[in-house]
């Protein structure tokens, strides 16, 4: 090969190697922009992934928010409709609904105990031996045969024995069931012949206007009454069937059932959900408004369900548990007060009052700031309705040495009223001696602002005071210039009586009330009207 044929195939195979070189390198660039693609597209489907969550997320969140504010409305509304809630229930009871009339529905028996075991069949196991063949009587293969139908006929007699030991537990377990399954129907049928007993008791004591019973029903009114989660519903109930008069004494939930919040909102900024915080005067003014509710609704429902018509009168008091925070310790302050009589109330269009103002029209002590605990004092105490008349006849009464009221004759009766406002700390003057409807005492209350000339009338009455006397008294009070009336008797008062008194600076004491206030002070006393009493 010549010089220039051998440059000639160096040259050729420069090029060979500057095509390979150039076609790698366009491969290598063809896999780069491959991987760089596929970068690409991984990194827009992760965005496309990660947007998707992050909107999933958002989604979330603004459904926990919308959540919170759909349970924050419901508690608002089930907080505002406590008095319309009632409004479409008939609290009445039926005597009947508390009796156990359904018939007793026995446990089903279980299949084990009911179906019998299936019992062996002899001709099952013998079927199973091979019936011996032309072929196998030839061989002399009929030992072999009667060996097998031995052994069926064996096991036969071992699955009949089994079997019998099993019906026999069966029958037993079965007599066992239906044994226990009769006791509980005894038992049942006498329960429901105790509770129906004791219903038809509770019935008939109530038609008779027995004080217990008239709690008993009441209690049953009040508890089946459906409140808001939160609200404790406890109370205590004290009647005088003299002055047919229901004192309730309630407790109602704290401002902490009021929700703080207006509102929540989702802020994206930060991830969070934020609340919109209720002012402090919209957290007062809806408080009130609940209180206000509870009485009104626990009035109306006593009044409603009274089908024996043996309340004139009801008396709530509110109070409420709580920690004071200037002390530290358990308070249970009375918010709120409210007497008012059957003929009144039920003139009230309930479903249209604004409640505060309907509680004002009643004369009730109201808080002015119930979410503080500020207390107002009871129109009636409980203890004062609680210890009851000892009815003439009651052997108690023959056995203590308490003085009788009866016994005193009216000046003496004047002269102990007189003294007991003076041992409560009035400054009392026990005045002559009237029939004419005039003062029996005149008592001066030495505190600043809200002391004054008190005139006090007594009355040794075995029926109950009309509403004539309270208006006497009221008549004394303007003619003496008195910033206050008590009217005090032994038996109880009319609804008229309450009514005329309900927003005048009148205090109506009855029999029950006059035994607590002497108690009090240390004066133990009882009232039994003799029959051939004569009024004072």
């Amino acid at each position: 090969m010549g010089r220039r044929g051998f440059i000639s195939t160096l040259n050729s195979i420069a090029r060979e190697t500057a095509r390979q070189q150039r076609r790698a390198e366009a491969e290598l660039r063809r896999q780069a922009r491959a991987n760089l693609q596929y970068q690409r597209q991984c990194e827009r489907e992760q965005r496309l992934a990660d947007k998707e969550e992050k909107q999933r997320y958002l989604e979330q969140r603004f459904e926990e928010t919308e959540d919170n504010n759909l349970e924050l409305a419901q508690l608002l509304e089930s907080l505002n409709g406590i008095l319309d809630h009632t409004l479409s229930v008939d609290d009445t009871i039926r005597f009947e609904s508390l009796k156990i009339n359904a018939p007793f529905e026995p446990p089903p028996t279980p299949q084990a105990l009911a179906k019998p075991h299936q019992q062996p069949q002899k001709q099952d196991y013998l079927s199973k031996v091979k019936p011996l063949g032309i072929l196998e009587k030839f061989f002399g293969m009929k030992k072999r045969y009667e060996e097998d139908i031995a052994a069926a006929e064996s096991q036969y007699a071992t699955a009949k024995a089994a079997f019998a030991k099993a019906e026999e537990v069966r029958k037993v377990k079965l007599a066992e069931f239906l044994a226990a399954q009769e006791k509980a129907r005894q038992c049942y049928i006498q329960k429901a012949e105790q509770r129906n007993q004791e219903v038809d008791d509770l019935e008939k004591s109530y038609k008779n206007c027995e004080p217990q019973a008239v709690i008993t029903y009441n209690t049953l009114v009040l508890e089946r009454s459906e409140y808001p989660e939160g609200f404790p519903q406890e109370f205590r109930l004290a009647f005088s069937p003299e002055s047919k008069q229901l004192v309730v004494d309630y407790d109602m939930p704290g401002v902490s059932i009021i929700p703080t919040e207006v509102e929540f909102k989702y802020v994206k900024a930060k991830d969070s959900i934020e609340s919109k915080p209720r002012k402090s005067n919209d957290i007062k003014e809806l408080y009130q408004d609940i209180v206000a509710s509870i009485a009104l609704r626990t009035v109306h429902e006593i009044f409603e369900s009274d089908q024996g018509s043996h309340i004139d009168v009801v008396v709530f008091n509110g109070f409420v548990h709580a920690i004071d925070p200037s002390t530290g310790r358990e308070v249970h302050p009375c918010i709120l007060s409210v007497r008012t009589t059957r003929d009144l109330f039920m003139s009230i269009n309930l479903a249209q009052v604004e409640k505060r103002a309907c509680l004002r029209s009643l004369g009730a002590q109201v808080s002015n700031q119930p979410q503080a605990l500020q207390p107002v004092k009871p129109i009636v105490e409980f203890d004062m309705i609680d210890k009851r008349f000892i009815e003439q006849g009651d052997i108690i009464s023959e056995l203590d040495s308490r003085p009788n009221l009866m016994d005193l004759n009216p000046f003496e009766f004047e002269a102990l009223v007189s003294n007991l406002f003076g041992k409560m700390g009035l400054e009392s003057k026990l005045t002559r001696t009237s029939k004419d409807g005039g003062v029996d005492a005149v008592a001066y209350d030495i505190r600043p602002v809200l002391g004054g000339k008190v005139v006090i009338q007594a009355k040794r009455y075995k029926n109950t005071v009309g509403v004539s006397a309270v208006r006497d008294l009221y008549g004394t009070m303007l003619n003496e210039g008195a910033n206050k009336g008590i009217l005090v008797t032994t038996s109880g008062y009319g609804p008229d009586a309450f009514d005329f008194s309900k927003d005048k600076p009148i205090e109506l004491i009855d029999g029950g009330g006059l035994l607590f206030l002497l108690d009090q002070v240390g004066i133990s006393a009882k009232i039994i009207f003799p029959e051939d009493f004569a009024p004072l």
